[in-house]
């Protein structure tokens, strides 16, 4: 027998098969022509559509784009927070060396979806409110491990790691922390108000530092000289923990 909501079920199945061809038909468009280049009515040619029935999935180039955005994201934070939780509850280092290279490989297999996202922006485009939970699943789940490292003790302390802190920079800092401490929850991780602002802002010196690290191999900065780039790149995550100061 047939349920009232059957038709709806094959209606909502249909229309998600219908999005998934739309988005990587717009991710085969990113890969040949960039972000700048996407184009509804290409996406529609390619998938046979017309463009007044693609309208009615993405009423604008802006509304796709930032469907591939979240996507983006999402992808790249699940790849993070699998790699932490693949590690297991030991060592924060540990956990913290995993994400990062979970973070280049996911990097390296998507270039032009990391390009979208950490590349240069699109001209004309804002990026809306949606985009900002996804945006926030890779630095959290870094500011989890950060904050178990200090609950156990696994963050180095020392007169010499407090260098370069002024009191603007410990402000700023702090207004970070908080906002983080009201945001979306770290999972099981303790309370992250709980992490000094110097080890804060040697962690976000270490976030710009990773994906410099990554933007340099994925954009051809390293040709002619570290390729490929796996070595170096193990190195300076290294060197990234150790700067935190996660032992």
């Amino acid at each position: 027998m047939t349920t009232p909501n059957a038709p709806r079920t094959a209606r909502e199945r249909a229309r998600a098969e219908l999005t998934r061809e739309i988005k990587e038909a717009a991710r085969r468009q990113l890969a040949a022509v960039g972000a700048d280049g996407l184009s509804l009515r290409a996406v529609s040619r390619e998938l046979g559509m017309v463009s007044s029935a693609l309208y009615r999935y993405y009423p604008s180039r802006d509304d796709l784009l930032t469907a591939l955005i979240i996507d983006a994201y999402n992808a790249l934070g699940k790849a993070a927070e699998t790699a932490i939780a693949d590690a297991g509850p030991g060592a924060s280092r540990v956990r913290w060396v995993a994400a990062c290279h979970a973070i280049r490989a996911w990097a390296v297999a998507n270039p032009h979806e990391y390009a979208l996202i950490y590349g240069s922006p699109v001209p004309g485009y804002r990026a809306p409110e949606a985009t900002i939970g996804p945006a926030a699943r890779v630095p959290l789940a870094f500011v989890g491990v950060l904050a178990d490292a200090v609950a156990a003790g696994e963050v180095a302390a020392g007169p010499d790691r407090d260098a370069g802190i002024d009191d603007a920079l410990a402000d700023q800092a702090a207004v970070l922390l908080a906002a983080l401490a009201v945001g979306p929850a770290v999972p099981d991780a303790p309370a992250v108000s709980a992490i000094p602002a110097d080890v804060l802002v040697r962690a976000v010196i270490a976030w710009t530092q990773l994906f410099g690290m990554i933007s340099f191999e994925l954009f051809g900065q390293f040709v002619g000289s570290f390729e490929p780039a796996d070595g170096l790149f193990a190195h300076g995550v290294a060197q990234i923990a150790a700067f935190v100061g996660i032992r």
